[in-house]
């Protein structure tokens, strides 16, 4: 791994399983994550994945790509662009720096709608 390596895009479909499932997982209950008519009466025209599980899906996004040793160290994330159901996410990232067996990744999750994260992941890859 060296700076201004790129990692290969990842492509996830926004299922309403996804999120539900996510938002459950993580104890998130607010009704904007699993209820399809409390998120319209709030303004959003669906139901939104939580800032958990994009996180989870950051961190897998950089483990699938460095392999089972990656170790997550620092995950800092920003949401933008709400994720709804039968939409894609498209995660791309580009090595910053790397200290010995330790990088930093900047981290980018694309949808429909524009950005959805951004944000950097710090990750040692044991040798």
């Amino acid at each position: 791994m060296k700076p201004g390596d790129r990692l290969a895009p990842l492509e996830i479909p926004i299922t309403r399983t996804l999120i539900v499932a996510g938002a459950i997982a993580s104890r998130d209950y607010q009704d904007v994550h699993h209820d399809p008519d409390l998120a319209r009466q709030k303004g959003s025209p669906d139901i939104f994945m939580n800032i958990l599980t994009t996180n989870g899906l950051v961190g897998r996004y950089i483990t699938d790509h460095f392999g089972p040793r990656a170790e997550l160290r620092r995950v800092a994330i920003r949401l933008g662009a709400p994720n709804h159901p039968g939409d894609t996410m498209v995660l791309t990232g580009t090595v910053e720096e790397v200290d010995g067996d330790t990088a930093t990744v900047r981290v980018a999750g694309t949808n429909g709608l524009g950005t959805h994260v951004t944000g950097t992941v710090t990750v040692r890859v044991p040798a």
